[in-house]
C-alpha cells in the first residue's frame, strides 16, 4: 500500500504492484479504495503526507519498522495528535497496518500488544477522551503505516452493546488496552460518515469459536448488525437508504477466501458496494477474518 501523491487512496497489491508502501495482497474485488474522491495533496507536516477535501484533513505516514516498535508507535501517534491539536481537528477514523502483527517482539511481547502500548502512551500524554474508530491489521511487509481522517466536528463514538469497549479490555490482552471505539459518526460537508472499526468474532472481550470459520462468520455478521443498529442505520448498515458503502475484508488464510466471500455475498453485500478482499493477519492470532466498513449518506 502506498500513498498516491495526488490523492488520498488505499492501494493494495503484492510486491512490485503496490510500490514502495505497505504490501497487502489482493484476493479479489477492488485493488484500491478511495473514500474521499476529491481529496488532493496539500503538503507534508509532522511526517505525514496530507490531503484535504472540504473540511476533512487526511494523512498517511509509512515507515520502515524500527527495532522498538512500541517507541516508534508512540512517537508517530504523538506527532499525529500534536498535528490535529494545532489545527483544531478531531480524528474520526484511523487505519493502522502493523508489521508482523502476531509475531513476538524482541521483548517477547506480541507486536500488536507492543503497538497498543505505544499508541496508548501517546494518548495518555495528550488525552483525547474516547478514542476514534480504528483498525489494526498486518501484512507481509516490514512497514508501519498509519492513515487518518480528521475534521473540525467532534465525532459521535459508538459501541457494540455485546462487546466490552476495546479501550476497557482487561490486562490479559496486553499492558495497554487497544485505543479505539467500535464506530464513529460525523456529518461534514453535507454528508454523514459512519466509520465502523475492524469487526470480528468477539463477544464481551473473548474470541468466539477460535479456528471455526463458519461460527466466526456468524458472530462477525451479528456484531456488524449490532453496531449498525447502535449507529442508527438499522440492522443492515444502511442498505435500504441508498448509502454509499465501502468494505475491506481481511482474510488470514487465502484458502478461506471463497468460503468467506460466498457467505458475505449472500448475507451482507449489495450491488454497488465497494469491496476490497485482502490477505492479512488479524490483531488476534485465533481470528480468521475481519471486516471494516464506511457508510456515507447524503445530508
Amino acid at each position: 500500500m502506498t500513498p498516491d501523491v495526488e490523492r488520498f487512496r488505499f492501494g493494495f497489491g503484492t510486491a512490485g504492484e503496490a510500490g514502495p508502501g505497505l504490501v497487502v495482497p489482493v484476493l479479489g474485488g477492488s485493488e484500491g479504495e478511495t473514500l474521499f474522491a476529491q481529496a488532493r495533496g496539500v503538503g507534508r507536516a509532522a511526517g505525514f503526507e496530507l490531503f484535504a477535501e472540504g473540511d476533512w484533513l487526511l494523512g498517511v505516514r509509512v515507515e520502515e519498522a524500527a527495532a522498538d516498535l512500541g517507541e516508534q508507535t508512540r512517537v508517530l501517534y504523538k506527532d499525529l495528535l500534536g498535528l490535529l491539536r494545532a489545527r483544531g481537528l478531531a480524528a474520526a477514523r484511523i487505519w493502522n497496518f502493523v508489521p508482523a502483527i502476531n509475531a513476538a517482539s524482541a521483548e517477547g511481547l506480541e507486536n500488536y500488544r507492543v503497538f497498543c502500548r505505544g499508541r496508548a502512551q501517546a494518548y495518555e500524554h495528550e488525552p483525547v477522551g474516547i478514542p476514534p474508530a480504528a483498525s489494526a491489521v498486518g501484512g507481509v511487509s516490514g512497514r508501519l503505516a498509519v492513515y487518518f481522517a480528521a475534521c473540525p466536528v467532534e465525532p459521535r463514538r459508538v459501541e457494540n452493546p455485546e462487546q466490552v469497549p476495546a479501550y476497557a479490555y482487561p490486562l490479559e490482552y496486553g499492558p495497554r488496552a487497544p485505543s479505539f471505539s467500535r464506530a464513529a459518526q460525523v456529518a461534514v460537508n453535507g454528508r454523514r460518515f459512519t466509520f465502523v472499526s475492524g469487526t470480528a468474532a468477539i463477544k464481551g472481550h473473548a474470541t468466539v469459536a477460535a479456528e471455526n470459520l463458519a461460527q466466526q462468520i456468524d458472530c462477525t455478521l451479528d456484531n456488524l448488525g449490532l453496531i449498525s443498529v447502535a449507529c442508527g442505520l438499522g440492522s443492515d448498515l444502511g442498505a435500504g437508504a441508498e448509502a454509499e458503502r465501502h468494505f475491506k475484508v481481511y482474510v488470514r488464510h487465502a484458502a478461506d477466501f471463497e468460503t468467506v466471500r460466498t457467505a458475505l455475498a449472500e448475507r451482507l453485500f449489495l450491488n454497488g458496494d465497494q469491496v476490497c478482499w485482502l490477505r492479512s493477519d488479524i490483531c488476534r492470532a485465533e481470528l480468521m477474518f475481519e471486516i471494516e466498513a464506511t457508510v456515507v449518506e447524503q445530508g
